[in-house]
């Protein structure tokens, strides 16, 4: 199941496909497109891979949403980058 979560992730970034952020399983190599949505799908992922304590904040969505090119797995580790410097 990981290989075709990885071959979808691939066909997106070659513009192969359209990610149902509703409903799309949702791994690390996921990448970050256009039609982004911070969905119930979305928070269980991030909740999954970040922890309970997982919150959006507007700041973290802008930066999600920046236009930048970024996997959600980069986007999971800029929550927890996020997190441990607030925490100094």
């Amino acid at each position: 199941m990981l290989k075709a979560a990885q071959e979808r992730a691939q066909d997106r970034w070659r513009g192969m496909g359209e990610f149902d952020w509703h409903r799309d399983e949702i791994t690390r190599e996921t990448p970050v497109d256009a039609r982004y949505r911070n969905t119930q799908n979305v928070r269980r992922f991030l909740i999954s891979q970040c922890g309970p304590g997982f919150r959006f904040d507007r700041a973290f969505m802008d930066w999600i949403k920046d236009g930048a090119h970024k996997t959600m797995g980069e986007v999971v580790d800029e929550w927890l980058r996020r997190r441990r410097k607030g925490a100094d």
